[in-house]
C-alpha cells in the first residue's frame, strides 16, 4: 500500500507539472509569435515609409540601400516585389512564403500584411510606392524567423524535476504516516483474530483524529472480547453447576433404587423425577435463547388479556410456591382487564420467568401486579428477597450474568431473565429492574407492553 501511495502521489504531481508546463509553454509560444509580429510590422512600416519618402534614388543606390537595411536589421530577407493591378506579384517573396501567404488583394486595397507560417517565419507586407515605378506597386516584404522559448522549455523542465524530486520526498513521508497506523491495526487485528485478546494498537494522540478514533475502536473492541469470553465462561460454568447438580441427584437416587439401598423407592422416584423436570427446563431455556439468536422464534401478535395471562401463571405456580414455603399473590386491581398487543404463550412464558426468578430469591412473599390504560401498560412481579446493587441493575438480563444476589441462599443459571429479555424485544416490549423496594432489599422487574388500541381505531 505504500508504494503505491507513494507512485500515486508522485504520478498526481508529475502529471500537474506536465499539463501546466504544456499549458505555459503554448501560452508564451503564442505571445512569443504576437510579440514578434508586432514588432516586425512596425519596422516593415518605418522601412516602407523611409523608401517611399525618398527621391533621386538609382537603381544601384536603391540596392545598396536594402541591402544596409537587410544587414543592420534582425531579418531573414527584405525585399521589394511589384503587385500588379490583376494581383498578380512578380519577385521573390522570400524563402518559406507564398503568395497566398501575403494575401494580393488586402494588399491592393493598401493594407498591410502580417502573420506568420507554421515554421515560425514572421512576415509582413507594405504596399510601398516608389517615385519610379509606373506599371505596378512596390511591396515590401520583410521575414524573420521567430526563436521559439527554448530557454522557457529548459525553465520549466528544471522546475519539473524539482517538483517531482519534492513529491517523492513528500509521498514518501506521507505514505509513511497514512500507512504506519493503518499496518498497526491490521497487525492488532490479525493476533486478535489469531486469539490474542490482549493485543492492543498504540494510541498516539499526534496522529491524525481518525487514526486515533480507528486504534481506540479495536482496543475498546478488545476489551468488548476479553469481557464476552470472561463472560461466556461464566455462563458456561454456571450452566454447567445447574446442569451437574440435578445430574448427581438423579444418580444418587438411581443407584440407590438400583441397589435396594433406598428407604422409600417412591419418594426416590419423586426426586428423580422432580430433578429430571428441572434438567427438562434447562435445556429448553438453553434452546430458546438458540432460536432467538436465529430469528427462528415464533410469535404471533395479537390482542390478548395481559390480566389472565397473569392469573394462569399464578395459579400455576401457585402450589410449588406453597413447597418452597412463600406467599405468592396478586396485586390489588390486577383482577381488571387489561388488553395488549403480545403474543400470549410468550407473554405467560415471561411472566413465568419472571415469577420464578423471584421465588430463587424471595425470603416469604412475592406479589405480581398488572395494569394499564389506553397509553401504558404494565405487568411487574416483585420479591422481598435481597436486592440488586445499583452496578447491576442494567445487566441483570444478560444472559452471561447469573441472577444471584447477596444473602440469598438460591441463585438462577443467568438463563430466564436473558429469555425475558429476548422475548420482550421480539414483542416491541421493554423490560428493567428496580431496587430496593424495602429497607435492606426488595426487587421489581417490570415489563412495558403495548396496551391494544381500542375497538374502532
Amino acid at each position: 500500500m505504500r508504494r503505491r501511495l507513494t507512485i500515486a502521489i508522485i504520478a498526481l504531481v508529475v502529471a500537474t507539472v506536465a499539463v501546466t508546463s504544456i499549458g505555459s509553454f503554448v501560452l508564451i509560444r503564442r505571445a512569443t509569435v504576437s510579440t514578434a509580429q508586432q514588432e516586425l510590422a512596425g519596422e516593415a512600416r518605418a522601412i516602407s515609409t523611409t523608401f517611399a519618402d525618398r527621391t533621386g534614388l538609382t537603381r544601384t543606390s536603391f540596392r545598396r540601400e536594402l541591402a544596409v537595411v537587410s544587414n543592420t536589421g534582425d531579418f531573414t530577407s527584405v525585399r521589394f516585389v511589384l503587385l500588379a493591378p490583376d494581383g498578380t506579384l512578380t519577385g521573390d517573396l522570400g524563402p518559406g512564403l507564398t503568395t497566398t501567404q501575403v494575401d494580393p488583394a488586402l494588399l491592393l486595397a493598401g493594407h498591410q500584411v502580417t502573420g506568420h507560417t507554421a515554421g515560425l517565419l514572421a512576415y509582413s507586407a507594405v504596399p510601398t510606392p516608389l517615385q519610379a515605378t509606373t506599371t505596378g506597386t512596390p511591396v515590401l516584404v520583410v521575414s524573420r524567423q521567430i526563436r521559439g522559448p527554448v530557454n522557457g522549455v529548459r525553465y520549466f523542465a528544471w522546475i519539473g524535476l524539482g517538483a517531482a524530486v519534492a513529491a517523492a520526498l513528500v509521498a514518501a513521508a506521507l505514505a509513511r504516516r497514512l500507512t504506519r497506523p493503518l499496518q498497526a491495526a491490521v497487525d492488532t487485528t490479525g493476533r486478535i483474530a489469531a486469539g490474542d485478546l490482549d493485543a492492543k494498537v498504540p494510541v498516539r494522540h499526534h496522529e491524525d483524529p481518525e487514526f486515533t478514533r480507528l486504534a481506540e475502536s479495536i482496543n475498546s473492541m478488545g476489551d468488548n472480547l476479553v469481557r464476552a469470553r470472561d463472560q461466556e465462561r461464566q455462563f458456561l460454568m454456571s450452566v454447567s453447576h445447574e446442569l451437574r447438580t440435578p445430574l448427581t441427584s438423579i444418580r444418587g437416587y438411581s443407584e440407590a433404587v438400583l441397589d435396594g439401598a433406598a428407604e422409600d423407592p417412591v419418594a426416590a422416584a419423586a426426586v428423580i423425577n422432580a430433578e429430571a423436570r428441572r434438567l427438562e427446563r434447562l435445556v429448553e431455556d438453553l434452546l430458546d435463547l438458540a432460536r432467538l439468536d436465529a430469528d427462528r422464534f415464533s410469535l404471533e401478535l395479537r390482542t390478548v388479556d395481559a390480566a389472565e395471562e397473569v392469573r394462569q401463571v399464578v395459579d400455576g405456580f401457585g402450589p410449588r410456591a406453597a413447597g418452597l414455603g412463600l406467599r405468592l399473590d396478586l396485586a390489588p386491581g390486577s383482577e381488571l382487564p387489561c388488553p395488549v398487543v403480545a403474543d400470549g404463550d410468550r407473554l405467560g412464558q415471561i411472566v413465568a420467568n419472571l415469577v420464578e426468578n423471584a421465588a430463587s430469591f424471595a425470603r416469604g412473599r412475592v406479589v405480581v401486579g398488572v395494569a394499564g390504560d389506553a397509553t401504558r401498560a404494565v405487568v411487574w412481579v416483585d420479591d422481598d428477597g435481597p436486592g440488586i446493587p445499583a452496578d447491576r441493575l442494567t445487566r441483570v438480563f444478560d444472559r452471561h450474568v447469573t441472577s444471584d444476589r447477596a444473602g440469598s441462599a438460591r441463585k438462577g443459571s443467568g438463563l430466564g431473565l436473558a429469555i425475558v429479555s429476548e422475548l420482550a424485544g421480539a414483542m416491541g416490549a421493554t423490560v428493567h429492574a428496580e431496587s430496593p423496594l424495602l429497607d435492606g432489599g426488595g426487587t421489581r422487574m417490570v415489563v412495558e407492553l403495548h396496551p391494544a388500541p381500542a375497538p374502532g381505531h
